[in-house]
């Protein structure tokens, strides 16, 4: 009486292709990507920067020759 069952007609959705993975590991792994699959885990939100973590806060306008060009090298 095989072949009326329609469980034998449908290809596995996980296949072991290299290594011998037991009934743990592989229940770990259908967990998991059940998981992602359903949308349950997500990434984590972008901690929040702020103004005093900028690069451009690094650097400085460019010195202007003229008189006085020395007092202001020292001003921001």
């Amino acid at each position: 009486m095989s072949g009326s069952h329609s469980d034998d007609l449908v290809d596995p959705a996980l296949r072991v292709v290299r290594g011998h993975p037991d009934a743990e590991e592989l229940a770990a792994l259908v967990v998991v990507l059940s998981l992602l699959a359903d949308g349950s885990v997500t990434s984590p939100a972008p901690a929040p920067t702020n103004g005093w973590a900028a690069p451009w806060r690094g650097m400085r306008a460019p010195l202007r020759p003229g008189p006085d060009a020395w007092r202001m090298s020292v001003r921001h």
